[in-house]
């Protein structure tokens, strides 16, 4: 007896991919104030990124991916560079800014229903 599993209709892969991806832009948003979340958010993207492929939050995924690793890139950055008349410290400030834009504009355009790009 073999056992059929349902197949998910394009609205409902739609409907999931988006509540995946405003869960991962509220990780987001709790990361501004620790990291750690940032961490999992990208496990989710990367786990679930061929859930939504062909959906519109695939290009949201993508948008939380990318800026996943320009946050870790540019806070690696700044860490490193605090001994430097406290340019690393500029450096983090901008950093903690364009991620809260990342995050705002993404979710955004997402309840918009419209891709990330």
């Amino acid at each position: 007896m073999s056992e059929q599993y349902p197949v998910r209709s394009q609205e409902a892969r739609e409907q999931s991919g988006r509540d995946l991806a405003i869960m991962v832009y509220l990780i987001q948003a709790i990361s501004l104030f620790t990291a750690v979340p940032m961490f999992i958010g990208v496990l989710i993207n990367y786990f679930k990124r061929s859930d939504v492929r062909g959906t519109l939050a695939e290009s949201h995924f993508r948008w939380q991916i990318r800026t996943f690793w320009f946050w870790l890139l540019w806070t690696i950055v700044g860490i490193c560079t605090v001994w430097i008349f406290g340019l690393g410290y500029v450096v983090l400030a901008i950093n903690w800014i364009w991620v809260f834009y990342r995050v705002i504009r993404g979710w955004l355009v997402l309840v918009d229903r419209r891709p990330a790009y």
